[in-house]
């Protein structure tokens, strides 16, 4: 398989949502959700053209690709949007999918190289006023507060859920580190971080020893069905149905094993 054709399929699977092999995978059917909704469908086919377009050889137009999730994130209808991003999961296969949401490859890491200092996004972060204010919204969203037992209570999860995909296509942005868990984290480490571990892990830790943003992130279960029930209006609603239903009726996931394949063709 060409690299050119490789590109061509990541594409269609990603739009489509490896349609057909939903079969209870809540990100298959948020990703057939959006596509038919007019305005998620041309802003997701716009972030995945920008983060799967090759830049250079080896590299990717991740600045391009950024500013599309943040303009997906920031305009697309947000049950949709936030329905891609947190669709919960119970298999590997399901949660694979929904760390691949975003093309990480070009938005969230660099294939093939170590993970920075967390310090670096964080200072690029500090002086880039697309990701600085986002960054204080999350902060401040996804803080424990003290008039809850835990610190956390739940008409926060929410915010703490958008404050969250405000930063994906940022400097910082963050994405879930496996496909056996819901843990999410920006891509870096504190390994070089000097005499500035402290520093780091604080910052790291917003993310990975996050209480609330956990909670929140697990909570969307919660709110699946109205969420998609909010997006479906007129002749989508029945396709939404009709597509559930082709879903259900057999478990196999050959599209899935196809987009795994041309993953490995590109990486």
């Amino acid at each position: 398989m060409t690299r050119g054709l490789a590109l061509a399929l990541l594409l269609l699977l990603l739009l489509l949502g490896c349609a057909g092999s939903a079969g209870g995978n809540r990100c298959v059917e948020a990703a057939e959700a959006c596509t038919v909704d007019t305005r998620c469908q041309r802003l997701r086919t716009a972030y995945v053209a920008q983060c799967l377009e090759r830049a250079s050889p080896g590299g990717c137009a991740r600045a391009r690709c950024r500013r599309a999730l943040r303009h997906f994130f920031a305009h697309g209808p947000p049950a949709l949007t936030l329905a891609l991003l947190f669709c919960p999961c119970v298999d590997p296969a399901c949660a694979e999918r929904r760390r691949q949401t975003f093309v990480p490859d070009c938005a969230f890491q660099s294939p093939g190289l170590a993970p920075p200092s967390c310090l670096t996004p964080l200072e690029a972060c500090e002086h880039s006023a697309a990701c600085r204010p986002r960054l204080q919204a999350f902060q401040t969203s996804c803080a424990p507060v003290p008039v809850a037992p835990d610190g956390c209570p739940p008409e926060r999860d929410p915010h703490c859920r958008r404050a969250y995909a405000g930063l994906v296509g940022t400097a910082i942005t963050p994405n879930y580190v496996d496909n056996s868990s819901a843990s999410v984290a920006p891509w870096c480490d504190c390994r070089a971080s000097g005499n500035r571990l402290e520093e780091c892990e604080a910052f790291r830790g917003l993310f990975t020893k996050n209480l609330c943003l956990d909670r929140a992130i697990r909570a969307f279960e919660v709110w699946w069905p109205p969420t998609l029930q909010d997006s479906r209006q007129g002749p989508e609603h029945s396709l939404l149905q009709v597509s559930a239903a082709q879903g259900r009726q057999g478990k196999s996931t050959p599209s899935f094993i196809l987009f795994i394949l041309v993953l490995r063709v590109l990486l």
